[in-house]
């Protein structure tokens, strides 16, 4: 679902600029009051190192020729909570577009809007909240969590999905810079992005199940349990399954376009160009891959990506812990 440029005018990309930033400042804002964010940036590195993974399998959508992949909103803000989790995302969205070309720069605040505001802020509070708070599939703790999860998972992920697939068409409606017909292409987006948000919905609910079952605390809503694991021991299974995923996994991937390309190449039997001057410059791995076509340009980009990710936070989490000890001497 990431845009590009070409769908953008500049005016539309400012509008979505300033909501992005203005759910971005109020996440700042709200972790800033919260005493145990600082125990969240190492969760948030690796987390997002492994959403950053997960966008590059690209699965096929059976029947369609098209393909869909991990958005993550759901997953990071299950473990995070809202405003961890919407951060998180941005930081992913941002290394994509400036590194890897993938998702244009003047539609950054679009795709945040609509890749990480639905899945942290509309599937948190709305979905995933009320279902874990609620009395569904029982008193028994232990057995109706792992339920719980998956209906938020699954609802979650294909509701927030529908939003931001139905905003990606009121963006380009508004831009009015392409030929894309409102009607059609909505009626394609939709269709495409439920059988995108269910699968992703499955693999979300598969996540946080297991690390529920193994370390509950780690999760948004879910202090209780029984505590199998140590961090140590998740944080290394994370990782390792972030490396495969993101190092082999990655190289299996679907050709299929994805969705949003499926749509537009349905609409308009033509690509837009992916990529701005800036973003060939800055952009080392131009759409995962090497210039001669290397397969392994694909693993390349998944490692150092998610590396990218995990030293932002441990950058963070360092300057971070450098002020607060600076503090308290004072």
């Amino acid at each position: 679902m990431h845009m590009s440029d070409a769908l953008l005018s500049p005016a539309t990309a400012v509008t979505m600029y300033a909501l992005s930033g203005a759910a971005a400042g109020v996440s700042v804002k709200k972790l800033s009051q919260d005493e145990k964010a600082m125990e969240k940036l190492p969760v948030m590195g690796v987390m997002s190192a492994m959403v950053f993974a997960g966008q590059m399998i690209n699965y096929t959508i059976p029947g369609t020729g098209s393909s869909g992949h991990l958005c993550g909103g759901m997953l990071l803000s299950g473990i995070l909570g809202p405003y961890a989790g919407f951060l998180s995302m941005i930081a992913v969205l941002m290394i994509q577009a400036f590194f890897f070309a993938d998702g244009g720069l003047l539609a950054l605040g679009a795709n945040v809007w609509n890749m990480a505001f639905y899945g942290c802020f509309l599937g948190y509070f709305l979905i995933y909240r009320p279902i874990l708070n609620s009395k569904l599939f029982g008193d028994d703790l232990k057995k109706a969590m792992p339920k719980k999860l998956t209906l938020a998972s699954i609802l979650g992920c294909v509701i927030t999905l529908q939003f931001g697939a139905f905003s990606v068409s009121i963006e380009t409606l508004a831009s009015g810079i392409t030929e894309l017909p409102f009607g059609t292409f909505v009626s394609l987006m939709q269709p495409i992005h439920l059988a995108i948000g269910l699968v992703e919905g499955l693999i979300t609910a598969a996540v946080l199940v297991f690390i529920y079952e193994n370390r509950p605390e780690m999760l948004a809503m879910t202090k209780d349990g029984k505590e199998s694991w140590t961090k140590k021991k998740m944080y290394t299974v994370l990782g390792i399954i972030t490396a495969l995923v993101g190092g082999i996994l990655s190289l299996f991937a679907s050709k299929h376009p994805d969705g949003l390309e499926w749509t537009i190449a349905k609409v308009t039997d033509a690509e837009l160009e992916s990529s701005t001057k800036l973003q060939k410059i800055t952009s080392f791995l131009p759409d995962y891959s090497f210039s001669n076509g290397a397969a392994i340009g694909t693993s390349v980009s998944g490692i150092v990506g998610a590396l990218i990710l995990v030293a932002i936070a441990l950058i963070v989490y360092g300057v971070a812990m450098t002020v607060r000890k600076k503090k308290s001497n004072a």
